[in-house]
């Protein structure tokens, strides 16, 4: 299973996005969306799983979940937008992902069993950070994880 995962949109989707998701199998997004017609063109690509961040305050996306537990392909994967939030101890929970997004930095880290992972920012650039979004592949059970540069 390959599954795209993006955060921090902001409202603009951009076609680099859409061409580094083509085949993926899912696409999850982490937060700050800006604007529902971004998860529309996500769909228009694979099946899409949204949270909400803290600037998907009012209008549609106010109505995205604030976190969502979801198992893809026999992996537990915890998504929230901002990791500081984070209310439960993801091994003893049994989670094997924790996917975020807020801070617009990409991180791949392992941390007492548990891959954390924040995709990066993928809309309007935000001072020097780099413009990514991610792919989780899973087979056989075996996670890994890469960011991919859009820009």
């Amino acid at each position: 299973m390959k599954i795209g995962v993006v955060a921090d949109t902001h409202g603009l989707l951009r076609p680099e996005l859409l061409s580094a998701f083509a085949g993926v199998d899912r696409i999850l997004h982490a937060g700050d969306v800006g604007n529902p017609a971004v998860l529309a063109g996500l769909a228009a690509v694979a099946p899409v799983t949204a949270i909400r961040g803290n600037i998907d305050r009012s209008g549609p996306c106010a109505a995205l979940p604030a976190e969502e537990y979801l198992t893809l392909d026999g992996v537990s994967l915890h998504m929230l937008h901002d990791l500081h939030a984070l209310s439960l101890d993801p091994g003893a929970a049994g989670m094997q992902v924790i996917l975020f997004g807020h801070s617009h930095k990409p991180l791949l880290e392992h941390r007492r069993g548990v891959l954390f992972f924040n995709p990066g920012a993928a809309g309007p650039r935000r001072f020097s950070l780099p413009i990514t979004a991610g792919l989780l592949h899973i087979e056989a059970g075996v996670l890994e994880a890469e960011h991919l540069a859009l820009l």
